[in-house]
């Protein structure tokens, strides 16, 4: 797969014309072959470029604006539909060509096992790096229904490859018991409910750190973010969850990637879902793209 060419669908606003001068790539990953519930955020990275476009350049949170970070959108990997373990593969190789390339790596799914294979080709080029997990669900699953390959499974995944004590869950408030109970006999650090708070308290011990975020859209609740493939009740808000994302750029860790996944469009006819995406993506490009 080539970096080299420009998209020619629509792209993120200010999108840098150049792959080769860009800090930072735009990608998609528009997979959802192993959902659980409700498929359809193959086309959430479509349609947050689409949206994107109502967006204001300007940050007033971080006072910075679009055009002062260079970042390239390459467009979607091409995924063979259905096919999660050539899709997985593929998306592991793109990234260790971000990677050679030293470009940060800002994703869009697609369910959120697109997020293990970019974690894994990350945690190459970072052996001491950390996770920061926004969800509303552990992800901690090792297989679903006998499927180890499940939008239920990353973070069991990333967490084994790296160590548990380096993956760090906030806004956490659906799963297995047996899920819980392995997380904290294994010394991965989990935060029910919130996200603000306990992660204030966190960044500190990540300081210096190289830092992958991945972050699903429905640790929003419902009401702000319907347009998911598994809503669950008692979520965060918006706000508290852009706040967040300025917490960790005022922070001293470093963050080195990042992804948002499971903007499902088809469920929300409003469209605040993926706009909500989009200004999110805003926010992580000013915040965290040095």
């Amino acid at each position: 797969m080539r970096f080299d060419e420009a998209y020619s669908g629509n792209v993120f606003i200010k999108s840098h014309p150049s792959y080769e001068d860009a800090q930072a790539v735009i990608y998609g990953m528009p997979m959802d072959w192993t959902v659980s519930y409700r498929p359809g955020s193959r086309f959430g990275p479509s349609r947050i470029r689409e949206v994107s476009i109502g967006l204001e350049e300007y940050s007033p949170y971080l006072d910075r604006e679009l055009e002062e970070v260079k970042y390239f959108d390459a467009g979607d990997i091409p995924l063979p539909f259905g096919n999660p373990y050539k899709s997985i593969e593929l998306i592991e190789e793109y990234i260790d060509g971000l990677m050679a390339d030293g470009k940060f790596p800002l994703g869009m799914g697609g369910e959120h096992l697109v997020s293990w294979p970019v974690m894994k080709a990350v945690s190459k080029k970072y052996p001491d790096l950390a996770i920061i997990h926004m969800d509303a669900h552990t992800d901690l699953r090792t297989d679903y229904e006998g499927e180890p390959l499940s939008h239920s499974t990353p973070i069991r995944k990333i967490a084994e490859h790296i160590g548990p004590e380096n993956v760090y869950s906030f806004g956490i408030r659906s799963g297995m018991r047996e899920e819980f109970d392995w997380a904290k006999e294994n010394g991965m650090h989990i935060s029910k409910f919130e996200v603000l708070e306990p992660l204030k308290k966190i960044l500190p011990d990540l300081k210096g750190r190289p830092v992958y975020v991945t972050i699903d859209i429905d640790v929003l609740d419902p009401a702000h973010a319907p347009g998911t493939g598994t809503v669950d009740a008692g979520g965060i808000t918006s706000r508290e969850l852009l706040a967040s994302i300025h917490a960790i750029a005022g922070s001293d860790v470093k963050v080195v990637g990042a992804d948002l996944v499971e903007v499902a469009p088809i469920y929300d006819p409003s469209e605040q879902t993926a706009n909500t995406a989009s200004k999110l993506l805003r926010e992580m490009i000013l915040g965290w793209i040095k």
